[in-house]
């Protein structure tokens, strides 16, 4: 089990009642080892990852990139919280984690008593609706849609990277929603490059794209993609980046400015003569250096603005 910041493992089926808390300080290198022995070997109900420190002057803010995963599994200093379905088992967890050698750096801060709840409704609870535009949202597969949606992206939160409320996400389906009426019969070849969930790619195939090509370099992030685009009834090609074959009418690229200026020669042979380069992943400071990257093939402009991002496009002639 991968644990992510915040992460939770779920034990699935568990409402009403009473379970036990048990909060341990955890260094870096052993939350990832210790939620797997919690889980696999102690029956623990869940397991949650918190900065211990949060709050305090030494927190540590950890947001991944755009397209990349946290920088990290856990904070330095963090707080490991696992629940148990009765005292016995939490008591017995903790025991047995004391007798460890490896586990010397590890502290008991509480075990406690607490009500016990529908986590999985809780957590779907924090996920709602997001408006794109006026008609097109993004929308969690628990929810129903709102009655001015007319264009629907059916997405779960998941791990790969893109669900819609990241301004860089936001502007490429801004971009694709409004140029889809003028262009979209052109759309015959799509390519998505660094697809991350494929949402982009789902968007394109909603608004009326075909031969859509959806790439990234990370296996968790085609599958997701894969099943993304089934689940909206979108047709599409998903796997890693030597799928990319050829020219294409449209290629979106949400990655990063580093790699988008490393990507320029392979980006721009991707476009076919008519066709439009959609680039996201880049703060506002970073636009000439990526319009300079691109210069020699073609004049990148600024096109949208949100939150400190900018979303950059050209059009091959």
């Amino acid at each position: 089990m991968d644990v992510a910041p915040s992460a939770v493992e779920l034990s699935p089926g568990r409402t009403g009642g009473i379970v036990f808390e048990l909060a341990l300080r955890v260094p870096e290198h052993l939350v990832e080892p210790l939620s797997d022995a919690l889980i696999d070997e102690a029956s623990a109900l869940s397991v949650s990852v918190e900065d211990a420190d949060a709050g305090e002057r030494d927190e540590q803010p950890m947001f991944g990139e755009p397209g990349l995963p946290a920088p990290r599994a856990a904070w330095r200093r963090s707080t490991l919280t696992a629940l148990f379905a009765d005292e016995a088992a939490a008591t017995e967890a903790a025991t047995l984690l004391q007798a460890q050698q490896w586990a010397a750096d590890v502290h008991l801060v509480s075990m406690a008593e607490v009500a016990d709840a529908d986590w999985v409704r809780l957590t779907q609870a924090q996920f709602t609706p997001v408006e794109v535009t006026p008609t097109l949202w993004v929308v969690p597969s628990w929810h129903e849609a709102p009655p001015q949606a007319r264009v629907v992206i059916r997405l779960d939160p998941g791990l790969a990277f893109g669900t819609g409320t990241h301004p860089t996400t936001r502007m490429c389906l801004r971009w694709i929603a409004a140029n889809a009426t003028r262009h979209s019969d052109t759309w015959d070849r799509v390519l998505d490059y660094g697809c991350g969930s494929g949402i982009l790619a789902v968007a394109a195939g909603l608004h009326g794209a075909r031969g859509i090509d959806a790439v990234d370099i990370d296996p968790a992030a085609v599958a997701a993609t894969a099943a993304n685009a089934s689940a909206n009834g979108v047709v599409l090609s998903a796997g890693l980046p030597d799928g990319a074959l050829g020219r294409y009418a449209l290629v979106l690229a949400n990655i990063l400015a580093t790699p988008l200026k490393l990507l320029a020669p392979l980006l721009t042979g991707h476009v076919a003569p008519g066709g439009h380069l959609v680039l996201a992943g880049i703060l506002e400071r970073q636009s000439d250096e990526l319009r300079d990257a691109y210069a020699p093939d073609l004049s990148l402009t600024v096109v949208d603005r949100e939150d400190g991002w900018v979303l950059m496009a050209a059009r091959r002639g």
